[in-house]
């Protein structure tokens, strides 16, 4: 069995995409637009171009996403994602990244548990903890 997230960034997908493939070294695994959808009385207007289903890998992960109903009002709530590195150094390099634009909710510190740990909610509002591993 596997549990993979999937998000829904309601118009803001592509731009999310293109972010953490620069944050964080991601890859476009897949990609299909509502405008490739067989059923085209399922396309919102203006929907057309916004993306239906994406995967994207993230380190060894698998993270789906998609534009949704293209609200414009993306919401995550109750949940953060979590990024194990190897190093203090990659830590702070994933961190301030994924600080650009977002907002800090922990800087990146040591623990009781970590030689670095860090929460942020990233432009999109993505909750992220980054936590050293060594």
């Amino acid at each position: 069995m596997q549990v993979k997230p999937y998000l829904f960034f309601e118009g803001r997908c592509e731009e999310a995409i293109e972010f953490y493939k620069n944050a964080l070294g991601a890859t476009l695994e897949t990609i299909m637009y509502f405008r490739d959808a067989p059923d085209k009385s399922m396309i919102s207007p203006g929907s057309e171009n916004k993306v239906m289903h994406s995967s994207i890998r993230i380190g060894e992960t698998i993270v789906m996403a998609s534009d949704g109903r293209n609200t414009g009002k993306p919401v995550f709530q109750g949940f953060a994602l979590t990024i194990y590195v190897k190093t203090p150094a990659e830590a702070d390099k994933l961190f301030g990244a994924l600080s650009d634009g977002g907002q800090v909710q922990m800087p990146m510190a040591q623990t009781f548990f970590s030689k670095r740990f860090g929460m942020i909610v990233d432009k999109f509002g993505v909750s992220w903890m980054i936590l050293e591993t060594q």
